[in-house]
């Protein structure tokens, strides 16, 4: 059977999902809508509250008299405003992300010893198990980064002695080693999917110990293993952003859900590696392009804000891209007024597409942010300001960057496993109950009928 080819007939898939999907949206519901937690969201927007972090805080409005007051959006590291550590290490031409996930980590900054100290041990993690790319990558291809990355976290566990140790310097010596290693599977598993199912060259560079996770990222990316530094800064920039996002985002979530089941640390990752490859989460940033690339195909002059208008009106009415009825690329849970990532993003991303020759296409992202806000308000008469959300500049910065759209989630996943990482530390040190939401059951009781009697 070649991987194409499927053994149910489709006509029979066809019939039993008609019956089935009868069955789902007209099952009888016993609780009111109101009472459920949609999205684990409440009735007024807000997340429900299931916990408490010390690792990240999203701020994006105030509650007054019980009402949701909008504010600029603030993004905090451990206390630490992420605008601070990125105006400091671009104005003195520094990289940062290894200083963040010491940061995530530990929880606080690491003085010049230990930033040097945590940089070595980093460095030496870099390094896959031998044999890893033979026999994990290159004999079991795939087409998606994601699914491969999340497969070979899952792998890890087998060459790790200690896979089920709990005990925080067990927990501390795995998140060291992921974070170290996610460049190299994901560059690599990109080298091989390209040369296996595009028909590339294969080249398969090693991460080396003394540059940082930017530099090492673009050097094994790179036939060449060319780059300049300024490029470096940029992805430095984007991965600093990328790194955390409090505790209530999807993947996060899922991380800590499954470390509070107590499975393996390699079980929790893999979980929210897939958690993040969705169109939902992390997966936007590549549905942005698409949408982009939907409107430019199909509008005439995209500096022609009535023709980009009247297109972005056909694909909230479900008429054109995906049918999604989405503009990708705005609007969040919990930012209102502004997402400060989108914000830093959108400040170098002009810079980047000035000096590229490439500020037309900037603009163009510029004209579907601003009508596309407008319209989505109008439409759902919004009471609270929406805002674009980090993906909608992202993806645009690293296509400047020379980085092929398959790694963009990837990309969002090499930076996030050190906030996955700092929380499933806390989970496991500070929570001892399994996370078990409720869903009442929406079913009259039935006797059991013999075949004979069934309609």
């Amino acid at each position: 059977m070649n991987n194409g080819d499927h053994n149910i007939p489709e006509n029979y898939i066809k019939t039993i999902c008609d019956e089935a999907m009868s069955e789902y949206r007209l099952g009888e519901r016993h609780v009111a809508q109101d009472a459920i937690k949609r999205g684990l969201r409440n009735a007024d927007g807000t997340g429900v509250l299931i916990g408490e972090t010390g690792i990240g805080s999203v701020r994006g409005y105030y509650m007054e008299d019980g009402s949701r007051v909008p504010m600029p959006g603030e993004l905090y590291y451990r206390g630490i405003s992420v605008s601070d550590i990125i105006d400091s290490h671009q104005r003195n031409r520094t990289f940062g992300f290894e200083e963040v996930a010491y940061l995530l980590l530990l929880g606080k900054l690491p003085n010049a010893t230990q930033n040097e100290f945590f940089n070595m041990i980093l460095s030496r993690a870099r390094k896959l198990p031998d044999g890893f790319i033979e026999d994990i990558l290159l004999k079991h291809p795939g087409k998606n980064i994601m699914n491969m990355l999340s497969r070979c976290v899952l792998a890890l566990y087998t060459y790790d002695d200690r896979a089920e140790d709990e005990s925080v310097e067990n927990l501390m010596r795995q998140s060291i080693e992921l974070i170290g290693r996610f460049p190299a599977i994901v560059a690599t598993a990109y080298a091989i999917k390209r040369h296996r199912f595009d028909e590339k060259s294969l080249y398969i560079h090693s991460p080396k110990e003394q540059l940082s996770v930017p530099e090492n990222f673009l050097r094994m990316l790179r036939k060449d293993k060319v780059y300049t530094k300024e490029e470096a800064l940029l992805l430095d920039l984007m991965l600093i952003l990328h790194a955390e996002h409090g505790g209530g985002n999807n993947s996060t979530f899922t991380c800590r859900t499954l470390s509070s089941a107590r499975t393996d640390t390699y079980s929790a990752i893999s979980g929210a590696i897939n958690s993040l490859k969705g169109a939902l989460h992390g997966g936007a940033n590549a549905k942005v392009i698409e949408m982009l690339e939907f409107i430019k195909s199909e509008v005439k002059d995209t500096d022609n804000e009535n023709e980009v208008s009247a297109y972005l009106d056909k694909l909230l009415d479900k008429k054109a891209g995906d049918r999604s009825g989405k503009i990708f690329g705005l609007g969040h849970a919990v930012y209102t007024i502004s997402d400060p990532r989108a914000e830093i993003i959108k400040k170098y991303a002009r810079a980047m597409a000035e000096e590229k020759g490439r500020l037309r296409d900037f603009l163009f992202i510029e004209t579907v942010e601003r009508l596309g806000l407008q319209k989505i308000a109008e439409r759902k008469k919004l009471d609270i300001p929406m805002c674009a959300n980090v993906d909608l500049y992202s993806g645009f910065v690293y296509a400047t960057l020379g980085i092929p759209e398959e790694l963009y989630t990837p990309l969002f996943a090499l930076a996030r496993i050190a906030g996955w990482c700092a929380h499933r530390l806390e989970e496991v040190i500070t929570c001892d109950r399994i996370m078990r939401p409720a869903y009442r059951a929406s079913v009259k009781k039935h006797p059991y009928a013999q075949p004979e009697e069934r309609l």
